[in-house]
């Protein structure tokens, strides 16, 4: 198995599908566009015709070089080499085709931002955790999203668009912002999801905190799972 399949790097290869999910971005001519994960830049022609600047950051030094010599002739187009999740950005709209292995980085990065909306692909797998609003399948990534976004599937992709092929399909989803959280409440809620299993009175205790509930996460609204989190911070 190759770095990059293992990894999770799988690069989108139809121009097809890369034409409709800039389309789906909803990009205005004043926005500010954040792409994570350069790649082979096959999204890059569709939102620099779009907006008013494109920032694309790219980890992979050879991806980035390669990106430096293709496309240095677009006037409101910046590459950026780093890790973006380390970065203090201005941007109002998201976009990325991450490997599958930075997916969750990407939401818990996002959640403490100030922006408009994000457009970003999946694994499918993914974007079904996001999704969970309710019982025993949802996790701490699940809250954070609910709470922060509105989250709207947009279409699917198959896993032939890809190369190499991952072994399941991928799913592009929007994240419109409805408001952010700080990462000491990130951290609290990442900290509550590993006694998931636990009452709220038993799991209020690891906190020296007094509560007398039998309820459980899974029977709690977003809501109130923030709110909890903000009594441990």
């Amino acid at each position: 198995m190759s770095k990059r399949h293992a990894l999770g790097q799988h690069f989108l290869t139809s121009s097809s599908v890369a034409k409709s999910i800039a389309a789906l971005t909803d990009i205005k001519r004043d926005d500010i566009v954040l792409e994570v994960g350069t790649g082979k830049g096959i999204l890059l022609p569709y939102l620099c015709s779009k907006a008013k600047r494109v920032i694309s950051i790219e980890k992979d030094s050879k991806l980035y070089a390669d990106a430096k010599r293709r496309f240095s002739d677009i006037p409101n187009l910046a590459l950026e080499h780093g890790d973006a999740f380390e970065m203090d950005i201005d941007f109002n709209v998201f976009v990325s085709n991450l490997p599958y292995s930075e997916s969750r980085n990407a939401i818990e990065w996002l959640v403490q931002r100030e922006f408009s909306h994000a457009v970003i692909m999946v694994q499918k797998e993914f974007a079904q955790k996001l999704l969970a609003s309710k019982g025993k399948t949802r996790r701490a990534i699940s809250v954070l999203a609910s709470y922060c976004f509105e989250v709207e599937y947009l279409m699917d992709i198959k896993k032939a668009n890809f190369e190499p092929p991952p072994r399941v399909d991928s799913v592009v989803i929007c994240l419109k912002q409805k408001q952010k959280v700080s990462q000491e409440i990130l951290h609290a809620v990442n900290k509550l999801f590993s006694f998931r299993r636990k009452t709220i009175r038993n799991i209020a205790r690891n906190f020296d905190l007094d509560m007398d509930s039998n309820k459980r996460l899974e029977d709690l609204s977003d809501g109130d799972i923030i709110d909890l989190a903000r009594k441990i911070v």
